[in-house]
């Protein structure tokens, strides 16, 4: 996979109450700045992986300046988010403090809260009254867990159909027009094929195999994290996804592609439509790397029998169930993943928020055309979590196997669901 609020009302409160005791007496001043300097900041250190953009400082820095009691220490982790989070695991299977918030991978947030590691956030949501609606609901609900909520969302990541606006006139709604499309365009415009999408055996399988079965109503596992794999629509949406990934309009190697090759090939101008991530709209747009430059259109995924669906991907971010300041790491968790601190993550970072009023802000829009297009947000909006489970590892590996035996021939849509049960079952027991 590629690696990648406004002053709150009570410190606006006290700063006018700063502000008119100020102008009322000398001593007043002179005592309120003496209690300021008197009082002892609380420390919190937030940690998440390395940042080229910047945009975590200047959200840190803004946060200090509204809450100035607080302070707040960025630690940097590994840019490899494995060894992320090994490292989260060392540190919190220890019960270490040294930690209070920290960001995390979407797929992360079962394992970790069932291990402890997390505190549960519904008292805060309650009593700050969150409206929880306003953000991207896979995204939120990427962090529920036994019926708790362990995370806010910070940034998302989405499967999206990107296009060439030269061939295709007519953007494909359902999976069956994809076809027809990807048949008609191929070999058009200098094109070799038709469709491009991730189908070697690693993440980006599963990837495409969860939106495939989801838009057809299957689902992997349930709320309760039992399996639920074999049901009538996630036969369907595998079969769909044999179909597409054995026709003659994807390369004959499709089973060696994973985004690398697949955006290159896209890049290339190789073929009209590919499924992939946010970042390969950028890509497409550079001259350095792209030969099909003003010539991208972006939309959801076709929809199957249920709906379009996208797999999400992206960054969630939780409390250290051990720091010894919740209340103000949640305090920052809110301001992180609140309005101002999602405007500043998407200006400066780069990254697609998950709230959703946002996505209205002049501002935001126009840090990257992606934001202001309607297309893009509906394609986000329809993000998907992958298996939410302690065991996704074991998980996606099974489904990593099961789906390359599919796609080779070597069992049915069928069979393969059937295993996958089997397997899985064995795995969460």
């Amino acid at each position: 996979m590629k690696d990648w609020k406004k002053i709150t009302t009570a410190g606006l409160a006290t700063m006018m109450a700063v502000t008119m005791v100020g102008c009322s007496s000398t001593k007043e001043s002179d005592k309120s700045t003496t209690d300021t300097a008197t009082k002892e900041k609380v420390k919190l250190v937030f940690a998440r992986g390395k940042d080229s953009t910047g945009a975590s400082t200047k959200l840190v820095d803004a946060f200090k300046k509204s809450h100035p009691d607080i302070d707040v220490e960025l630690r940097e982790m590994p840019s490899d988010s494995n060894q992320s989070h090994d490292q989260y695991v060392t540190m919190f299977s220890a019960k270490s403090a040294e930690i209070d918030v920290f960001d995390l991978d979407v797929i992360w947030p079962a394992e970790f809260a069932q291990a402890g590691y997390l505190l549960p956030l519904d008292r805060f949501i309650q009593q700050d009254s969150i409206k929880t609606d306003d953000y991207i609901k896979g995204a939120y609900t990427a962090g529920s867990f036994n019926g708790q909520q362990w995370t806010m969302p910070k940034f998302i990541d989405t499967g999206l159909l990107f296009y060439r606006t030269d061939l295709v006139k007519e953007v494909p709604k359902t999976w069956d027009d994809l076809i027809k499309v990807a048949k008609a365009t191929k070999g058009q415009g200098g094109t070799q094929f038709g469709y491009l999408m991730q189908a070697k055996q690693y993440e980006g399988i599963v990837c495409n195999f969860v939106e495939f079965a989801a838009s057809y109503g299957g689902k992997i596992v349930d709320d309760k994290g039992q399996v639920v794999i074999n049901n009538p629509g996630t036969i369907k949406g595998l079969s769909k996804m044999i179909e597409v990934a054995k026709s003659d309009f994807v390369p004959s190697n499709i089973t060696t592609f994973t985004e690398q090759e697949s955006h290159t090939a896209f890049l290339e101008g190789q073929a009209p439509m590919i499924r992939n991530w946010p970042y390969q709209y950028a890509m497409a747009q550079d001259p350095k790397q792209s030969k099909i430059v003003d010539k991208i259109g972006v939309a959801p995924l076709p929809a199957g029998d249920a709906g379009s669906a996208a797999t999400l991907g992206g960054w969630l971010a939780g409390i250290n169930k051990n720091s010894k300041h919740p209340k103000e790491a949640w305090e920052f968790l809110k301001f992180m993943t609140g309005k101002e601190g999602q405007k500043i993550t998407a200006i400066d970072g780069g990254s697609a928020p998950t709230y959703l009023p946002e996505y209205d802000d002049a501002d935001v829009q126009k840090a990257s055309p992606l934001f202001a297009n309607k297309d893009f947000v509906n394609g986000i909006s329809k993000a998907v979590p992958r298996p939410t489970s302690p065991q996704y590892s074991k998980i996606s590996e099974v489904i990593q196997i099961e789906v390359s035996k599919a796609i080779a021939g070597q069992e049915t849509a069928e069979q393969a669901v059937q295993a996958m049960e089997t397997k899985m079952k064995e795995i969460v027991k």
